[in-house]
């Protein structure tokens, strides 16, 4: 069976999973958004995964990944709630290849979809970031951290 076709096979499952991931979190923003809606946020990020892996094409899920955060950001979610989805996702999709394929296609495998989800988690929290940095902020105040490093 090849990633694409266990992919797809595997969604339900996949998803599944992942969602159950994410309700053990109790993560506020999702918690609030509800099952359905974050059963279909999830989907949506599935679909768009696959799609990269088959196509090896970035350039849905990275613009996806900024349409979100803008999103969640406005929404008032943590960026980490937002990480943390495509956390679940990812980690489900890895356990499903592990159980399915044979070790010789994990490192092809589990490289394409950690690229792709990666592209994302990387687009997702530079937009945010960047979204976050036009507020204002509290500076850290991070002198603390460097006591007694003098003279070593």
């Amino acid at each position: 069976m090849d990633l694409h076709q266990l992919l797809a096979d595997s969604a339900d499952s996949i998803l599944a999973a992942a969602e159950a991931a994410l309700a053990r979190m109790h993560t506020e923003g999702y918690e609030r958004a509800g099952k359905n809606q974050t059963h279909q946020r999830l989907k949506a990020l599935y679909v768009l995964t696959v799609r990269g892996v088959k196509e090896r094409n970035l350039g849905p899920m990275i613009a996806h990944a900024e349409t979100v955060a803008r999103e969640r950001y406005a929404a008032g979610f943590d960026l980490s709630e937002v990480q943390t989805a495509f956390n679940v996702l990812e980690e489900a999709t890895w356990k499903r290849i592990l159980q399915v394929l044979p070790p010789s296609d994990y490192g092809e495998a589990l490289g394409l979809v950690g690229t792709v989800l990666g592209a994302g988690k990387d687009s997702l929290a530079r937009t945010y970031v960047t979204l976050a940095s036009k507020t204002k902020t509290r500076t850290l105040h991070l002198q603390s951290l460097f006591s007694g490093t003098e003279g070593t």
